[in-house]
């Protein structure tokens, strides 16, 4: 609460929702176990960021999918009591089946009209094995669906790139790849941090009315410490946006982050 003379301004909730990949291609070389390690790190950080933004309750939640889909963490949970649970890795890749599940939750109710657009983070390293777009739609019928912050985080060589961008729905921005464990945590941290901060700030939560785009919602200034970075504008604000590219390829002297792919 932030106290104003003549009583207290209620914060505004902001739902965080992880789409977690638990297929079975993510037990291959530690994927699942790195990131698990990646969203446990990122959660501290997540905690600082929602301090230092109180016009935002930041409640958060977790859906995984792999042979169908289901919430992993089902109850928005307030960031400063969230704790991880680990995933395990088995079946197919029903995306499309996770994001039907988070379009049920984005309906009003039990969304309210006067929370800050949520933050729907996905994280694939593969391709839908189930109707995606037919998931997408769903998702985007919501109004709270297509006012969200939409970020898509590629782990491994063999994700279909086209399908998230179809997620993220922003040209300018592109799905950040992670090709070893140490990029999957600094993506999942920038994810849980960065936008985080952009979506909680006094600008993202100006009353928009539901059902509108994400044009007035700020997307953060800077991308990961190893993606490159591309000017783009986004409603009013020139943005910096996150091209998904390693800034420096492997091998790269002049590179002192640089890390061999792993996957």
């Amino acid at each position: 609460m932030i106290k104003r003379p003549g009583g207290e301004l209620a914060s505004r909730p902001l739902h965080f929702i992880w789409i977690a990949d638990s297929s079975g291609s993510m037990e291959q070389d530690g994927k699942i176990q790195s990131l698990n390690t990646a969203i446990r790190e990122a959660v501290p950080h997540m905690k600082k960021v929602a301090e230092d933004n109180p016009n935002a309750q930041v409640l958060v939640r977790a859906v995984k999918f792999s042979n169908g889909a289901q919430w992993h963490i089902s109850q928005p949970t307030p960031v400063a009591d969230f704790g991880w649970t680990d995933l395990n890795a088995e079946g197919e890749t029903d995306m499309g089946k996770a994001l039907e599940l988070v379009a049920e939750q984005l309906k009003m109710p039990p969304m309210s009209d006067r929370a800050l657009p949520p933050v729907l983070v996905l994280v694939s390293d593969g391709q839908p094995t189930d109707d995606f777009d037919a998931g997408l739609k769903s998702l985007m019928e919501q109004p709270w669906g297509k006012k969200a912050v939409r970020i898509a985080i590629s782990i491994g060589k063999d994700v279909d790139n086209e399908v998230l961008q179809k997620f993220i729905g922003n040209s300018e921005l592109k799905p950040l790849a992670a090709n070893s464990p140490e990029a999957l945590v600094r993506h999942i941290k920038w994810a849980s941090t960065a936008v985080l901060k952009s979506a909680s700030s006094p600008a993202a939560g100006a009353e928009v009315p539901a059902g509108t785009d994400t044009a007035n919602v700020p997307i953060p200034t800077a991308a990961p410490a190893d993606a490159g970075g591309a000017a783009a504008t986004t409603g009013t604000a020139t943005t910096t946006a996150p091209t998904g590219t390693p800034a420096g390829s492997p091998g790269d002297p002049n590179d002192q982050n640089t890390v061999d792919d792993v996957w």
